[in-house]
């Protein structure tokens, strides 16, 4: 079993370099402390972030988005809405980097390497790191205002920053006056939402753009990949007929394989915009739709046709621009920001994601015990800290707290996991139909339908109520 937590780190790492730069802001680092809670830990680091005062007039407020589970040049260049409302509010814009991502790393090349240095990687540490941050900019911008009261902070984060957002105003509420959290599946945690959920939410997608056809054909492939894979001339037909850089060997690397194609599976579903983008990788408009159509129309008579087939259809995403010479099943293993992030899941992003007949995934169970083991086996650790962010942040008991809107696509896989309704009168919900993963923080766009647009709306609205203009 896999330490690897789909439900957020497949989103971000993938092809940080692809994404043009659309929003032009200012590199600054401030150093923060490694440890906020500890009296004898002194050191410190310089964390990034990011910031705009093109809009910024004195009086106007502060948007400031807490960093994902990447660097945050990814995060700011597609995060439009926080640019295309600056001007309205004559804002600063502001992107904090999360602690050990990116470049903002405590202990320099070291940071991932030991336990001992991973052990201030954690959720409270960022969250206070964000605080930190606020503060030092409060000084800067707002020094004149007469209590930390007036500060006018508002927080954004989508899919693991809106998590963030959403916990910094509870934890900190005097430092944000309010956060919009899209994307946020606070909920996706054991003992609050079923393991399946996520990839039954990420097959309704599939059968929503490509029809029961789709879903079926997927359901088949991991039975002839299965079949297939059992001897050498079978490995050698699949690695040739997707254009792998290098030639299946084993069963470790048909897991792989599998895990490879589920990711991009999930990947579509996640990025399945109604414009082409290049978050992840460049994708045309619905690219869910394409890839179906693509798997669909044509006839195959035996195993051999339908894995070519697979593999004509993948291109969608593998190599969309046919400037790609193979695909590397292996590119992320060593991956920084997988290493980091699979240790959080270890330590307290502990989400069970598992696949069962109802969906088009071959049959994965989910055990915590098998899970705990992993992480002792990678990183010494004994993950015993099942429930942290049910006793951190309350579970589903949250209408105590304030000024937070939870925003979700319901075609949004991590909507499983996400507040779906009102909670109290400041806890709000808004569902946007039809909506991908936080199509609403993405930069406005003419083919935006209706349900996107009252999403920024409503988001507006909250703003303006909490800033009280």
């Amino acid at each position: 079993m896999h330490i690897t937590n789909l439900f957020i780190l497949l989103v971000f790492l993938v092809n940080y370099g692809i994404c043009t730069s659309r929003y032009t802001l200012e590199t600054n680092y401030i150093e923060v402390p490694v440890d906020h809670f500890s009296t004898v830990e002194t050191r410190t680091f310089k964390l990034r972030y990011l910031i705009s005062t093109k809009y910024h007039v004195k009086g106007g407020p502060a948007f400031v988005y807490t960093g994902n589970e990447g660097p945050i040049d990814i995060f700011a260049q597609n995060s439009g809405f926080l640019f295309d409302i600056a001007p309205r509010f004559n804002a600063l814009v502001i992107f904090i980097e999360h602690r050990y991502y990116g470049q903002s790393l405590p202990f320099g090349n070291k940071s991932l390497t030991s336990p001992e240095n991973l052990r201030y990687l954690t959720t409270s540490q960022a969250l206070a790191d964000y605080a930190y941050v606020i503060e030092d900019l409060r000084k800067t911008y707002f020094g004149t205002m007469l209590t930390i009261d007036t500060s006018p902070f508002i927080a954004f984060g989508g899919s693991y920053g809106g998590m963030l957002a959403a916990w910094l105003r509870m934890k900190y509420p005097y430092s944000v006056l309010g956060a919009i959290a899209s994307s946020a599946p606070i909920w996706y945690f054991p003992d609050l939402t079923p393991c399946g959920t996520f990839y039954e939410k990420v097959t309704s997608v599939f059968e929503r753009y490509g029809k029961e056809e789709c879903t079926k054909m997927i359901k088949i492939g991991w039975d002839i990949i299965n079949k297939m894979s059992k001897t050498k001339a079978g490995l050698k037909f699949i690695s040739s007929s997707w254009s792998l850089c290098k030639n299946l060997q084993n069963a470790q690397d048909v897991e792989r394989l599998l895990d490879w194609l589920s990711n991009i599976y999930i990947n579509l579903a996640l990025s399945n915009y109604h414009y082409p983008t290049e978050f992840l990788t460049p994708l045309p408009a619905y690219p869910v739709k394409v890839f179906c159509d693509k798997l669909t129309t044509s006839y195959f008579n035996d195993s051999k046709s339908l894995i070519e087939h697979f593999g004509y259809a993948l291109e969608i995403y593998t190599n969309y621009t046919g400037t790609k010479q193979c695909n590397n099943i292996n590119s992320t293993i060593e991956d920084p920001n997988e290493v980091a992030w699979n240790y959080q899941s270890c330590t307290e992003l502990i989400r069970p994601t598992c696949s069962t007949e109802k969906d088009m995934f071959f049959t994965k169970t989910w055990s915590y015990d098998e899970f705990a083991k992993c992480c002792l086996t990678r990183y010494n650790i004994k993950s015993q800290r099942r429930n942290w962010v049910i006793n951190a942040f309350g579970g589903f008991n949250i209408k105590y707290f304030s000024n937070i809107v939870f925003s979700n696509g319901l075609l949004d896989p991590l909507s499983s996991g996400g507040v779906l309704r009102n909670i109290s009168d400041t806890i709000v919900a808004v569902n946007i139909t039809d909506g991908p993963h936080h199509v609403e923080l993405r930069n406005y766009d003419p083919s935006d339908n209706n349900y996107v647009i009252n999403a920024r709306k409503f988001h507006i609205a909250a703003i303006k109520r909490w800033l009280d203009v």
